[in-house]
């Protein structure tokens, strides 16, 4: 399995398809299928039988996963879409691995 540039909670923007230049937050990343449900993108319309949760059942609007390599992670410090790199940093004695923003630098949280 390969490492992915994304994580959930990260912001990012969609740079292909259908829903280009749309912005919104990771909720699930599923590592398998390289795919990532974007919370406002990718809406479908989900027909569903009557359940608890939806006694009425009936046509539900939800997220659909998009691959991740139509997506790009959003700088924090300009808004814009960037490439992510990794890098090690020492605090504290201890050796870790930080993501950071190609364009400025800046680490990501």
């Amino acid at each position: 399995m390969t490492k992915l540039h994304i994580k959930k909670g990260d912001q990012v923007v969609v740079i292909a398809g259908n829903h280009k230049g749309e912005k919104g937050e990771v909720l699930k990343v599923i590592v398998d299928q390289q795919r990532a449900i974007v919370d406002g993108v990718n809406i479908i319309s989900k027909h569903t039988k009557p359940n608890a949760e939806n006694p009425q059942g009936g046509i539900v609007k939800q997220e659909a996963p998009i691959h991740i390599s139509n997506l790009m992670l959003i700088d924090p410090k300009s808004g814009e879409g960037t490439r992510v790199g990794r890098k090690e940093v020492e605090t504290d004695g201890k050796k870790h691995l930080v993501r950071f923003a190609k364009k400025s630098g800046e680490e990501i949280k």
